[in-house]
Formats: structure tokens, sequence, C-alpha cells
């Protein structure tokens, strides 16, 4: 990716983010199959098998050409997606992929196609000969029958009748009627959907349920549900912008991070469906700042490949539906080069991040957001989520909080503390080798910068659990009931330790870390625990490989207990005096019936 940063200047945005598409793909140009239907990238670990990961490296570069192609955009290789397209769908050729079924990952990629028919019919449509048409259509009109998942997978038929639409081939829009209607049953109100049925609130809902819902409002012929669409995510714009920083970066949670700046994808598409939530210069500069901060990272192989994980390549962090083309579902943030040069979203001079509240209480995702260092560092403070179907579920969903300077661990292993990468989590043990963090949270409730849940990590252990929002800091309360003698593990924040700090302070109720390449601190509020510094495995963070976790230890008794701490991350300290955590008394009235230490 060009990593210029070269905002404001007339008409260098847009060019720069073609400019960018094309970069992406030019090393995929020479990893076609010699029928062209299969795009070769690596070795396939996902669950799925080997053509539709071979399916999807090679439609997810769509969600980049087609946008690039609609706004007039030049791109050299056009050629080899028609084959692609031609072949892949033709069940007399050795590169055909496969019919879609029911719940499969082909029908996921059939939604990038359909975006291409529906953008750049002129590229992948029209040149094709009659019999290609044919296999083309039937391919696709059949993956519009199967099931998908109750989720954000229900509007993937939809972007395949969109394109069908386009090109004048008749499907069943009834089945797609009764799936947008079912997409509604998602709302939440003030602008957030879960995504299915379930408690997940993540990426997914920017990223797929609003994309996908934008780019229906632009090109569907249905009014009054469009106009619910744009409704919807104005509404949401106003708590999302909360998740960046002021520098463009987005706060590391949840499952898919591999997609990188897909994070950024929801501006775009308010402008491709023309929903001015925000000034356009804002809404911009949301999604440009974004984009560049990844053009930065090492996140690109030597031949210029995506690669798989986060802030650097990271295959142990991945989901178990993470092939080699994974990554490029990132291209969904180049939607609004479909656009021409002359719409306001491309004519508007990028602004600066606004200023905004430092806490923002997101109660439908059961979220607190933190603003810090006027605006430069980001925590979100979770407290409702689980996903315990995915690899590293805990971790991506139910730690206490995840920054956007030391973002947040996976575990390595089972055994000990430095297997475990316990960041920003409370982890118990009976023996002092086999520990359980925070995994299944319940019984929500997220008000006025404190949420609160409750969990069992074993039958006999309850843990309520008080989140408190009070910016640089936030402050964790655990009242622990519990009938078996147990060691305690709390973590701060995991900090990069490729360079030494400048100080370190650990004991009685503290554990202290000062480098440069940031400041935390976990200080005991109940006087209960011992400071120390935790080394966990290499590769177990999402923004730096080798980490260091300022973490407290102590033990429990049968009974009823209560812990509590403070937690700081920062920037590097400036001055000799270490920060003063917020007193227990100015804690205590928020949180209700917490009995006292």
């Amino acid at each position: 990716m060009d990593t210029d940063d070269r905002a404001g200047r007339a008409g260098s945005d847009r060019d720069d983010l073609q400019r960018q598409v094309l970069d992406l793909v030019a090393p995929l140009t020479t990893r076609f199959s010699a029928g062209g239907g299969r795009l070769r990238l690596g070795f396939n670990t996902a669950h799925y098998d080997r053509a539709a990961s071979e399916l999807e490296a090679f439609a997810r570069p769509l969600w980049g050409l087609a946008p690039l192609a609609a706004g007039g955009g030049a791109f050299d290789h056009w050629e080899l997606w028609r084959a692609g397209l031609a072949a892949g769908t033709d069940p007399e050729h050795p590169d055909y992929w496969g019919a879609a079924f029911d719940r499969n990952q082909r029908l996921v990629e059939t939604a990038a196609i359909g975006l291409a028919l529906a953008l750049a019919p002129e590229q992948v449509w029209d040149p094709l000969t009659g019999r290609q048409r044919d296999t083309v259509a039937a391919w696709l009109r059949h993956a519009v029958t199967v099931e998908p998942n109750d989720n954000n997978w229900l509007f993937f038929p939809v972007m395949v009748g969109l394109g069908l639409d386009r090109v004048g081939v008749a499907h069943d829009r009834d089945a797609n009627t009764a799936r947008l209607d079912r997409l509604e049953e998602f709302d939440l109100g003030r602008g957030w959907y879960t995504d299915g049925p379930k408690w997940q609130r993540d990426y997914y809902i920017p990223f797929a349920m609003h994309y996908y819902g934008l780019i229906y409002a632009a090109l569907g012929d249905d009014p009054a549900r469009a106009g619910r669409f744009r409704e919807r995510a104005a509404a949401f714009a106003h708590d999302f912008q909360h998740w960046f920083t002021s520098e463009g970066v987005a706060v590391p949670f949840g499952r898919s991070l591999t997609y990188r700046f897909a994070q950024s994808a929801f501006w775009g598409a308010l402008a491709f469906a023309g929903v001015e939530a925000l000034p356009w210069e804002v809404t911009k500069g949301h999604l440009l700042r974004n984009v560049r901060w990844w053009g930065r990272q090492p996140i690109r192989d030597t031949a210029g490949l995506l690669t798989i994980g986060y802030g650097y390549p990271q295959p142990h962090l991945a989901e178990q539906y993470n092939a080699p083309g994974s990554p490029y579902w990132a291209m969904k943030a180049f939607l609004p080069l479909a656009l021409p040069a002359e719409h306001p979203f491309w004519t508007a001079k990028e602004a600066d991040a606004p200023p905004l509240p430092e806490v923002s209480t997101q109660p439908e995702a059961g979220v607190a957001l933190l603003r810090c260092e006027e605006g430069r560092h980001v925590v979100l403070l979770s407290a409702g989520q689980h996903a315990p179907w995915m690899r590293h579920g805990a971790a991506k969903y139910a730690k206490f909080a995840y920054s956007t300077r030391f973002g947040f661990s996976v575990p390595a292993g089972t055994l000990g503390l430095e297997q475990g990468a316990f960041d920003s989590t409370l982890a118990l043990s009976e023996d002092g080798e086999h520990w359980r963090p925070c995994e299944l949270p319940e019984h929500v409730s997220a008000a006025d910068g404190v949420l609160h849940s409750r969990w069992t990590p074993w039958d006999d252990v309850e843990i309520e659990t008080w989140l408190v929002a009070l910016p640089p800091w936030h402050v964790r309360v655990h009242r622990i009931r519990t009938g078996r003698a147990l060691r305690t593990a709390e973590g701060a924040f995991a900090v990069d330790r490729d360079r030494p700090p400048a100080r370190v302070d650990t004991g009685p109720g503290r554990a202290r870390l000062d480098s440069p390449n940031g400041l935390c601190v976990i200080e005991d509020l109940t006087g209960l625990r011992e400071g120390d510094l935790v080394t966990p495995l290499p590769g177990t963070n999402v923004f730096a490989p080798r980490t260091t976790i300022p973490t407290l230890t102590g033990e429990l008794p049968p009974g009823e207990h209560l812990l509590a701490c403070a937690v700081l991350g920062l920037e590097a300290a400036e001055g000799s005096e270490w920060p003063e955590p917020p007193a227990w008394d100015s804690i205590e009235p928020l949180l209700g019936p917490a009995p006292r230490p």
C-alpha cells in the first residue's frame, strides 16, 4: 500500500486510493491457476475445502476492483477475472468451484461477485460469450436458493440479486425480500444491530450489517427499506466514531481482525449511499486516516501479499475460517471509489478528527469507550460478549479492556501465566498451572461509564465484575463467592518489550512499567495482592510480538471476597512520579450493592 500522507491536496485522496487498489492487486495477477478459475495464495488451513479457499482469494479483490472500475479507474488485468469467473462457474471446467450449498463458504464469496456485476458489468459480464453468461448466471441463481446462516450471511444472496438485476437475469426476488425482512429483525435501535440472534456486536455491525444495507440502499428498488437502512447507519455513525483514535487507529476487538482496514469500510459506504451522517470532511477523515495507518504497518509479506494476522503476520490469531485470501476483505474500504470525483465526499477537504467526550457508553454493545491523551489513545471496556465457538473467543471478546496502543493478547497454551497471556482479564487457578479467565459473561448492564456482568468459571464460583471508566484510568471491581481455594492473576495491558524499560516498580499492591513503548500501571485498591511482571510467550499480542504484562497475583480461601484495582496505559511518562490512581472512596458509590473491602 501507498504509505504517503497526502490528505487534503485537491484530487489526491481519490487518486491515492485508486493506486492502493492497484498496488494490493498487483501481486495477485501471477497467482492464477492455468485454467484461470483459482487464485492460489498459499496453503489452506481453514475449515472449508481448497476450492472454496481459492474462490475466496479470487472473489475478495473484487470488493476494491469493482468500485475502481465503476468510478472510471483503469485496471489492465480484467481478463484474468473474466476468465476465472467463466471457468469457476463451469461444471465442465477443471477449475470449477463447485456448487454452493447451505451455510457454505462459497455463498460468502458470491457477494463480491454480485457487487462486481452490479457496479462493473462492462468488465465482468458484457465481454463473456453467451455460454459463459449462461454458466455464470446458473451458478449464481443456484447460490441464491441455498440457506445462509441466520446472521449477516442473509445479505449475500441479496448482493447476488443486485448483480443479477443489473445484468438482466431473473431470480427469486421474493426469497431475498424475506431475507431482508429477517435482517431488519436484528435492529436494536440507535443504529445498532445484532449479527444474528446471538449476543455479538463487533466490527461485523459496521463492515457487514450496515455495509451491505447501505449498498442495498443505493442500488435496490425498495425506497422505504432503503430509508430505514440509511437512518440506522446515520445514527450508528455517532457511536462508531468513538472506536477510532484521532490518528485513525481502530480498537482491536472481536473476530476477523485479519480483515484490518475493513474496519473503516462503513465510512465509505455512508458516502456510497449518500448518507451525510457527519459532515463529509469528517467522514472522509475517518476513512482515510485508518487506511493510511494500515499502510504503515508490516502486514504484507515479501511478495506483497496481505498476511493473516493483525499488526503483523500472526497466524496464531486466525479463526478457523481464515484462508490465505481472507485478508482481502479489507478491500471493502475502497467502495467510495465508485463515486465520481465530483461527489462531495471527494471534493471535501479531509478534516481532523472532531473532539469527542472522554467516555462513550454504548449499552447495545455492552461497552464503554475511553478517549485518553487528547484522543490519541482509545480504550474499549467490554462486559457482555462471548463467542465460545471460535478460536480464542474469550480473548477476543471477554477481556475487560482493549486498547489502540497496547492491543490485547491471545493465549499460546494452557499452562502457566506465560502461556495464558492474561492481559486485561482476571484469571483463576486451583493449582497455579491451569488458569481460567473470564470467558462467558452474563447479565450485562452498561450505563454512565459503568459496566456490570456475572460469570461462573466453576459451578461453585460466582463472580460479579464492575468496570468503571475514569479516563485515563479504568477501575475493575470483582465480588467473588467461591467454594474452593483459588489463586488469582489480574493483568494490566501488554507492553512491547523490544526496548528495555526506563523504570519498573513491583511489590505489594502494585506493578508499574515505564518504557519507551508505553507506561502501564496496575494498582490494587483493596491491598490484597502482590505486583509482578509476567513475560508471555512471543506472538500472543496483536500489536507487539514480545510483551510484558504488569500483573497482580494473590490467593483466596473459600468464602466471599472483594478485589479492586485501577489500570492505566499511556505513552511513556514524563517526570519521576508515578501517576496516582483514583481513590476507592470515589468509586464505591458508583457500584450499587457491592460490599466494602
